[in-house]
């Protein structure tokens, strides 16, 4: 008997619940699949199926075998298809998710320079400001910033980013530079709404605190309040990616980092493992080294 061909009638008859409608599907008659399940289950020594004049049934043995019948079959066929040069041409659409502005400034351009090197590959781009269900909206990739929950998707650590308080060179001359949280009260507040809501900035260093602050402008993005604090406006309160240009062209400058919270971890996930297409191991080979070689994100 051809053991992995018997695995594979036997997870046909369990999919279809039907002896003749799996013989339809591997064009073998219903009286071989019968054979070939029987002689299966004479070989393991218990039976996997109960059989009525109406349906076909797992028993409890035969859902167990029936799930590592799949598991099995497919780490074959994934053994088979790499051993073809199946995983080495990317074809198809690719979905990565990430946050609204760490999209627009650090995925795309990663995007697009994978395009250009697989063309037979469509790229979509999800940015959004809210925790995207992979499976439910089907992404192929997603970058996390924070801690991940045990979702059982596959994780690859990239960098970290931090929250970080800025204001305009400008403002601080006219205003003067916060030494401690509580002078946060003294000073003109830029929220923005797209992240997070609360008015409880927290910080940590060595002595670990929250201060409520009364902001005197609501924006909902992180962009418009950024634009707000460089006009000298105020000061708000953002990850530290997300102001990179500005830092880098002095428009503007962060201050109380002696209380800095611990920094966020950035990862890339997908829900594949070692049985994701192409696709999708080339972009994250790719991203992975891009996003590791940032500098922003040390």
């Amino acid at each position: 008997m051809d053991r992995w061909q018997a695995m594979r009638v036997f997870v046909k008859v369990a999919e279809t619940e039907s002896f003749a409608a799996a013989g339809r599907q591997m064009h073998m008659s219903p009286p071989a699949v019968t054979r070939v399940v029987s002689s299966l289950e004479a070989v393991i020594g218990t039976r996997l199926l109960t059989r009525t004049t109406r349906s076909v049934k797992l028993t409890e043995a035969g859902a167990r075998y029936f799930g590592d019948c799949q598991r099995l079959l497919a780490d074959l066929a994934e053994a088979d298809a790499a051993a073809a040069g199946a995983y080495g041409k990317p074809t198809g659409t690719l979905t990565v998710t990430a946050s609204v502005m760490f999209g627009a400034m650090f995925v795309l351009p990663v995007m697009t320079e994978y395009l250009d090197l697989y063309p037979e590959v469509t790229g979509r781009g999800l940015f959004v400001d809210r925790v995207v269900n992979i499976i439910d909206e089907g992404i192929d990739v997603a970058i996390r910033i924070g801690h991940l929950s045990d979702s059982g998707f596959t994780a690859t650590r990239v960098g970290r980013t931090k929250r970080v308080i800025c204001g305009s060179p400008g403002y601080f001359e006219k205003h003067g530079i916060p030494t401690v949280p509580n002078d946060l009260a003294l000073h003109q507040i830029v929220a923005s709404t797209s992240a997070w809501t609360s008015l409880d900035w927290r910080f940590g260093g060595e002595r670990k605190a929250a201060v409520r602050v009364n902001p005197r402008l609501f924006c909902n993005t992180n962009g418009a309040a950024i634009a707000a604090a460089v006009r000298g406006w105020g000061l708000t309160r953002v990850l530290s990616y997300q102001i990179a240009p500005q830092l880098e062209s002095g428009e503007l400058l962060t201050i109380l980092s002696d209380y800095d919270e611990e920094p966020l971890p950035i990862h890339v996930v997908h829900p594949d493992g070692r049985h994701a297409s192409a696709k999708v191991r080339s972009f994250i080979d790719f991203a992975v080294g891009k996003l590791r070689a940032n500098p922003h994100f040390s």
